[in-house]
C-alpha cells in the first residue's frame, strides 16, 4: 500500500473516532458551540473518505484516455473538501444566530471542554504530520486534509477557552457568539482550499515552482544553452509537467541537440522535488542572438557578445527569444 493511501486511511479512521467523541461531548453539554465543532467533524469524515478515493485514483497508471495520468483528481478532492467546509460554516452560523434569540441551557461544560481539548490535540498533531508528509510526497490532497485538521484543532482550542469563559461567567449567549466566530474561521479556510484547488484545475502557474526551476537552470547553465523561453508548468497530483523552448546553435546535429536537451532534463529531474515530465522544443539560433550568446569559438558568429542576460521569471516565461 502506498504511503499516501496509508496516511489518508489512518486520517479517516481518526476522523470517525473524534467525531463520535465530539458528539458525545455535545450530548453531555447541549452546547451549541460544541455542536459546531461536532458538525465540522462530519465534514472531516466525508472529506477524508473522498480524499482516500482520490489518492487511490491518482495512483493509477496513465492510460489511453488519461495520457497525463489521473492526478488532477487531487485538485477536485481539495475543492470538494473546501466546499464542504464552507457549507458547514454557513449552517453553523444560521443555527448560532437562531440560538442568540433562543439560547439553550448548557451543562457539564468542564467535561465537554476536556473531551474537545483531547480531540483538538489529536487533530493538531496528525494534521501537522500530514502537512509535513504532503511536502515530501507532493500531494495537495494530504496538504488539504492536514490543513483541515489543523484548522479543526485551532477552532477546538478557541472553543475550549470559550467554554471555560461561559462556565465562569454563566453568560449563555456567549455560546452562540463563539460558534459564529469559529464558523467564520472555518469558512475562511474552506475558501483558501477551494481557491488553491481551482487554480490547479485551471492550470494556474505556480510561480514558486517556476522560480525554483529557473534558479536550477541558471546555476547549471551551459554556454550552448543560448536562452530558454516559453516555460510552462502543470500539476497532475504529485506529478509535474514542464514544457519550454530552448535556443541552441543552429549548426548542431540531431545527436548533439538530443544530448543538450537531455542535460537540461537531468538538471531539473535531479533537483525538483516531484515526479517530473519535461517536454523541450529545440529552436535554432538566429543572428540576433549573437550579442548575448555565450558560445565560445562559434564558427558562425556575426557580432561579438556584448551583453549578459540572466534568466528570470519575466523572460523565461515569454514566448520569444531574449533579444533585449
Amino acid at each position: 500500500m502506498q504511503p499516501k493511501i496509508k496516511i489518508i486511511l489512518f486520517a479517516l479512521i481518526i476522523s470517525i473516532l473524534l467525531m463520535v467523541i465530539k458528539f458525545g461531548a455535545y450530548f453531555i453539554t447541549q452546547s451549541n458551540a460544541i455542536l459546531t465543532d461536532a458538525a465540522e467533524s462530519i465534514v472531516n469524515v466525508i472529506a477524508s473518505a473522498f480524499a482516500f478515493y482520490s489518492i487511490y485514483l491518482a495512483a493509477l497508471p496513465k492510460d489511453q484516455n488519461h495520457p497525463y495520468g489521473h492526478g488532477k483528481i487531487e485538485f477536485f478532492s481539495a475543492f470538494v473538501e473546501g466546499s464542504l467546509i464552507i457549507l458547514a460554516g454557513i449552517i453553523i452560523i444560521i443555527k448560532s444566530c437562531y440560538n442568540l434569540f433562543y439560547p439553550q441551557i448548557v451543562n457539564d461544560l468542564l467535561q465537554g471542554s476536556i473531551l474537545i481539548a483531547i480531540t483538538g490535540f489529536v487533530n493538531g498533531i496528525f494534521g501537522w504530520y500530514m502537512v509535513s508528509k504532503s511536502k515530501s510526497l507532493n500531494s495537495i490532497t494530504l496538504q488539504a486534509d492536514g490543513k483541515h485538521l489543523i484548522t479543526d484543532a485551532i477552532s477546538s482550542a478557541g472553543l475550549v477557552l470559550g467554554l471555560v469563559l461561559i462556565y465562569l461567567t454563566k453568560i449563555l449567549w456567549l455560546d452562540s457568539v463563539l460558534s459564529i466566530f469559529i464558523a467564520l474561521y472555518i469558512i475562511y479556510n474552506g475558501y483558501s482550499l477551494t481557491r488553491k484547488s481551482i487554480g490547479g484545475l485551471m492550470d494556474e502557474s505556480d510561480v514558486k515552482i517556476i522560480r525554483e526551476i529557473i534558479a536550477y537552470l541558471n546555476k547549471n547553465r551551459k554556454d550552448a544553452w543560448i536562452d530558454i523561453h516559453n516555460l510552462r508548468t502543470q500539476k497532475y497530483g504529485s506529478q509535474l509537467h514542464i514544457d519550454c523552448h530552448v535556443t541552441l546553435p543552429y549548426y548542431f546535429d540531431l545527436n548533439k541537440v538530443h544530448q543538450e536537451i537531455s542535460e537540461i532534463d537531468k538538471v531539473i529531474n535531479q533537483n525538483v522535488n516531484s515526479e517530473t515530465e519535461f517536454f523541450i522544443h529545440a529552436d535554432p539560433c538566429i543572428p540576433q542572438c549573437c550579442h548575448y550568446c555565450n558560445k565560445k569559438d562559434c564558427p558562425v558568429r556575426q557580432e561579438p557578445k556584448s551583453k549578459d542576460i540572466e534568466w528570470t521569471l519575466q523572460n523565461v516565461t515569454k514566448n520569444n527569444k531574449h533579444f533585449e
